[in-house]
């Protein structure tokens, strides 16, 4: 029963991600070579973050305000890397216009830069899920099960992983939002991306409080759900615009 319930605890957190990578992105061999680039780039981003806050853990403070500079500059530190990656693309950009152009084929289209920024973004989010999740599951396939004093309500590695999938869920869909913000230079875009990091982070700090699992998981659902739809919209948008610029021409 335990080797079932870490599967499941494994599908609840990358489940949803493997749907994803199925259904779009296996289908073309540059969106998998995206992701797996997008998810090396931040596992190595998270693995520097944490040797550089290995000499001050842990924390003999039991009051939060220490993680929550740690959650603040983490945050920092991932909005900083995902300019670089922006960087990154622009160059890739031109050098794949530049050879389509050569070879008399069509640039890349919008969509097409919407599924990278997409395969991007899946790639930030299964780093965060293997380093903060898929990590510390190997327990769960034992004989037993672990419950947090700070949460007895759900098993430790159910929490882990339902807080996963809302981190990989903002990841994603967060590129493609910061991807837009940065083409078209939209601000709204490119403060909704960080603030919605920050205050996800943020959330994560109430699972210090007795029962808090109970109180920060829906909170967090809430953002992703707001990613979501944010990216939605966004993504609607830019459609409608770019097939109004085609009808003109």
């Amino acid at each position: 029963m335990t080797v079932a319930a870490g599967i499941g605890y494994t599908l609840i957190a990358l489940g949803p991600s493997l749907s994803l990578f199925i259904s779009l992105i296996s289908h073309k061999p540059f969106l998998i070579l995206t992701l797996l680039s997008s998810t090396l780039l931040w596992l190595v981003s998270l693995i520097l973050l944490s040797g550089l806050w290995r000499g001050f853990l842990p924390f003999k403070s039991t009051t939060w305000w220490p993680y929550a500079i740690l959650v603040v500059t983490s945050v920092c530190f991932q909005e900083a890397f995902r300019i670089l990656f922006w960087k990154a693309y622009q160059r890739l950009e031109v050098l794949l216009d530049a050879f389509a152009d050569r070879v008399s084929k069509p640039r890349l289209f919008l969509t097409d830069k919407m599924q990278i920024a997409l395969a991007g973004g899946l790639g930030h989010g299964l780093a965060h899920a293997v380093f903060f999740c898929v990590s510390l599951l190997t327990p769960a396939f034992g004989p037993a099960t672990y419950h947090s004093d700070r949460c007895t309500t759900m098993p430790f590695f159910l929490v882990s992983a339902i807080i996963a999938l809302t981190f990989v869920t903002i990841h994603t869909f967060s590129m493609v939002i910061a991807f837009n913000g940065y083409a078209e230079s939209k601000r709204v875009d490119l403060y909704f991306v960080p603030v919605v990091h920050l205050i996800a982070g943020m959330l994560t700090l109430i699972n210090f409080a007795p029962g808090g699992c109970i109180v920060s998981i829906p909170l967090l659902y809430m953002m992703a759900a707001l990613t979501l739809i944010h990216c939605g919209k966004t993504v609607w948008g830019r459609l409608l615009d770019d097939r109004s610029r085609i009808t003109l021409q």
